[in-house]
């Protein structure tokens, strides 16, 4: 769930403390005329951690044209939810690009902090959160404001004609990945699909560009996409074999 203005985005996350998944993402929002999305790890993003983790993330990375770069400064508030009662901001500039594509805040506040009953953080379940960006650089294009018109649909995945061909590849090698998928909503399914271009888009790299940081991430998005119904048996064979490789 979310609203946004020129440079705000509003997500509630329901039922935060019954989130199991490592990350959970908003759906893709623009804001500066850029394509983002937020990511939050409810149990740190080692999914062991005694902190909330919340990142901002370039939507579809892989389809910006190379050598793309943003210089943005953005700020997370934490709403309390209680009448006169302090929210927490923090906020960050920071450089993202093909290599960096998602930034924020490993330790955003303590669970025991975020969870303790008279908080005001969690009130009904639901976990209140504003996003605020403004592009202060960009090297490459500006992302178009998303239209239904720009979408295709592949195999019930709306898909942006710029990763058309990507799609197509990789149903045409794997023509039963998608065949267990749960999800009917279409902006969940589409989320799900670019975590796993994005996860191609890794495992096209050399070795030597992939760091450990890399794989961590690819491992932990390969579970996600994995329990939401992909069949990924090929993929966590790959990842394998790039983690002997390196």
């Amino acid at each position: 769930m979310g609203n946004e203005t020129d440079k705000k985005f509003t997500w509630v996350i329901k039922n935060f403390s019954s989130w199991r998944s490592k990350c959970v993402r908003s759906r893709t929002f623009v804001l500066s005329q850029c394509q983002w999305s937020l990511g939050a790890f409810p149990r740190g993003v080692d999914n062991a951690s005694c902190f909330l983790s919340l990142y901002l993330v370039v939507s579809n990375p892989v389809s910006l044209p190379s050598g793309w770069r943003r210089h943005a400064k953005f700020s997370f508030t934490l709403v309390n939810q209680f009448p006169g009662e302090v929210s927490q901001l923090r906020e960050i500039q920071y450089w993202f690009d093909q290599k960096d594509s998602m930034q924020g805040f490993q330790s955003m506040i303590r669970l025991s902090d975020l969870n303790a009953r008279y908080s005001g953080f969690l009130v009904n379940g639901e976990l209140k959160i504003v996003a605020e960006v403004d592009v202060l650089e960009v090297v490459g294009e500006l992302d178009v404001p998303v239209v239904a018109t720009d979408f295709v649909d592949i195999n019930g995945f709306q898909v942006l004609a710029s990763q058309v061909e990507s799609v197509n590849s990789l149903f045409e090698k794997h023509p039963n990945i998608a065949s267990n998928v749960r999800a009917k909503n279409s902006h969940l399914r589409t989320t799900y699909l670019n975590i796993l271009l994005s996860l191609t888009e890794i495992l096209s790299k050399s070795p030597e560009e992939i760091s450990n940081s890399d794989m961590l991430e690819a491992y932990s998005a390969l579970r996600f996409v994995t329990n939401e119904g992909f069949k990924l048996d090929w993929l966590e064979k790959a990842l394998k074999e790039a983690c002997e490789i390196e």
